[in-house]
């Protein structure tokens, strides 16, 4: 949240022009980065209309909650009325979605939910389902709410639209959560308002919402059973929602007519690829359509053979490998949801395909030629292999060269790491991924970043965390051997820094001395003894992560030095660039960086890396973390 105070005081503000400047500066302080054009005109128009309507509702005692972010996700309210409800006497709150648009229309074929806008070049989110999802997010994650859900509304403000510019968006249904007015209808607005608010101060209300707690998050292997058979778990926020809309209605243009389209959802650690994938796969089972989920990643895929398929063997039916098409037919399935697809390699054909079966051709070919409606889940920042090729213009070309159309939705609010963008955005500065070099870490409330002197204190940190009810791993940079462990015998201590020895994660697909196989290293509570390695956490998350920087990465006076020597990972060929060894290197602890949910503990093997680190996060209660 960005600002609080009553109704009366915002007004104030904004009689002397001061709040969006005030607002500008607070939000580079929260997301270290100045707000855009758009944002600030908001504050500086919208807000004040919203205002005036509360003053003329009488209604200047009220609390606005100004930019409020939604818990465990980057995505923010424009505002959050609190107040007390004129006929329980109940805490009353009222979410607000304000937009400046002039006129909007459904998008293509009169579909209300999506609509297109002047000035975006892609379909959004209709505002009435966009603060519909904001309500339902806000009762699944705040305590205060969960058992009082009726206390929640919520309504969009097109305080610039006419009636006629916007009369195509009242086609999608209006409830509670979810209701629309225009300048025209600003009459029934108030009265909307009176009906929800009390003339009396909202600050207790306010109070209480701020201080709910947060409920835990609902992991992806938690529920994906329930998920695919029995019925949405997800609450889809803004482009989540618009990927997911999109991809059915590609389906229904398929069941209609001859069409073939190819979707591409773009976005960083924990935007919700994945989920939006399930959801997917989870509503055409349900439907009876075909679809099917395809990855890269034997352990990801695996994994949900075994949680989403548990003793249902057409469910587990449902996961495939890129790899597994190399025969299938033209267009023989509805949909393929590729997800992790920045891991497509150039063809399908290994040492162990039969050579009838080595055409030589892409495979991003043939996982588009197999559907009607192929989607690509991706983050080009997570390659972590020579040879992989998901790209977006990788998809968009093979596409194109088939005569196909090809659209791109990419997602910017993401779901792990607290919801933490400061978080992220120190992680890829951190990494050279992004210019700018490093920048010091500013807590935010949402993320938690601790530096570890030794492997040892990491090791007490996340077990004192696992004492308190939390998931926890550790995982390293390939910089030590990995040895096979042997049936009967102690696993391995492969990861060896000075007196501190653990095993890597295991090979196989069977369990061996308590330890889960690889497939379920991420997901299994016997995973913690083990060190994981990028590719057992590429795809998935846990509440804390612990991450040994290996001597692959150490910071040399100004710069990061990647020493391709200390790798031990066999992908690197001789024949392998520096260049790209470097990019992979850098790419690989990007993705182990960004596995945790609520905060990470880093520790580098290297002195004069903890240096840095230590210099970059440093704070008056300590340089690393105590465990209590």
């Amino acid at each position: 949240m960005l600002f609080r105070e009553s109704v009366d005081a915002i007004a104030a503000r904004n009689a002397d022009e001061s709040l969006a400047q005030m607002l500008s500066e607070r939000f580079v302080h929260a997301h270290g980065y100045r707000p855009g054009l758009a944002e600030v005109r908001s504050w500086e128009r919208s807000i004040p209309a919203l205002t005036h309507a509360l003053l003329d509702a009488g209604l200047g005692r009220a609390e606005m909650l100004i930019e409020y972010g939604l818990p465990l996700t980057s995505r923010r309210a424009d505002v959050v009325l609190a107040g007390v409800h004129p006929r329980t006497q109940e805490p009353s709150y009222v979410i607000v979605e304000l937009k400046q648009w002039s006129e909007a229309y459904p998008d293509e074929d009169d579909e209300p939910v999506l609509c297109r806008v002047a000035g975006y070049s892609r379909p959004v989110l209709n505002p009435i389902e966009q603060v519909r999802g904001y309500c339902d997010y806000l009762v699944s994650f705040n305590g205060a709410l969960a058992e009082h859900p009726d206390q929640v509304s919520g309504v969009a403000y097109l305080h610039n639209a006419t009636e006629f510019g916007v009369g195509g968006l009242y086609e999608v249904a209006q409830d509670e959560r979810g209701r629309m007015f225009t300048e025209e209808r600003r009459g029934e607005f108030i009265d909307y308002l009176r009906s929800k608010l009390s003339p009396v101060s909202g600050a207790t209300s306010a109070d209480i919402l701020l201080h709910g707690k947060t409920q835990p998050s609902k992991q992806l292997m938690g529920v994906a059973a329930q998920e695919v058979r029995e019925r949405e778990q997800f609450v889809l926020l803004d482009e989540q929602r618009v990927a997911y809309e999109m991809v059915l209605r590609a389906v229904q243009k398929a069941h209609e007519s001859d069409h073939k389209e190819v979707l591409v959802v773009t976005g960083g650690p924990g935007t919700g690829k994945s989920v939006i994938a399930l959801s997917v796969l989870g509503e055409m089972y349900r439907r009876g359509v075909s679809a099917l989920h395809a990855t890269g990643s034997a352990s990801f895929t695996k994994t949900m053979r075994k949680v989403a398929g548990a003793r249902k063997r057409e469910v587990q039916e449902l996961f495939k490998y890129f790899n597994s098409f190399m025969t299938a037919g033209r267009n023989s399935i509805d949909v393929l949801m590729c997800d992790e697809a920045h891991r497509i390699r150039e063809t399908s054909a290994n040492r162990y395909t039969r050579a009838a079966h080595r055409t030589g051709k892409p495979q991003v070919d043939e996982l588009i030629e197999v559907a009607r409606v192929p989607v690509f889940l991706l983050d080009q920042h997570q390659v972590v292999r020579p040879g992989e090729v998901g790209t977006v213009e990788v998809i968009e070309a093979a596409a194109a060269a088939k005569g196909l159309r090809c659209r791109v939705v990419p997602l910017d609010s993401q779901f792990r790491c607290g919801g933490s963008d400061a978080y992220l955005r120190w992680v890829v500065r951190l990494l050279g991924l992004e210019p700018g070099g490093p920048v010091r870490w500013e807590p935010d409330d949402r993320m938690e970043l601790e530096i570890a002197d030794s492997p040892e204190d990491m090791e007490a940190f996340l077990q004192d965390r696992r004492s308190k009810g939390y998931g926890a791993r550790m995982s390293a940079g390939y910089c030590w051997k990995w040895s096979d462990a042997k049936p009967g015998a102690p696993l391995p201590a492969d990861v060896t820094i000075g007196n501190w020895e653990r095993p890597w994660n295991l090979k196989g697909e069977r369990s061996v001395m308590g330890a889960p196989p690889s497939a379920l290293w991420a997901t299994d509570p016997a995973g913690f003894g083990q060190v994981g390695c990028v590719y057992t956490a590429q795809g998935f998350e846990y509440d804390w992560s612990g991450v040994i920087i290996g001597p692959d990465l150490v910071w040399r006076t100004d710069r990061w030095v990647v020493d391709r020597t200390a790798s031990k990972d066999p992908v690197f060929k001789r024949a392998t660039p520096d260049t790209e060894v470097d990019r992979l290197i850098r790419n690989t602890y990007k993705v182990l960086l960004t596995r945790g949910m609520v905060g990470t503990v880093i520790y580098s093997t290297d002195a004069e890396t903890r240096a840095k680190l230590r210099e970059l996060t440093a704070r008056p209660d300590g340089p690393g973390p105590v465990p209590a």
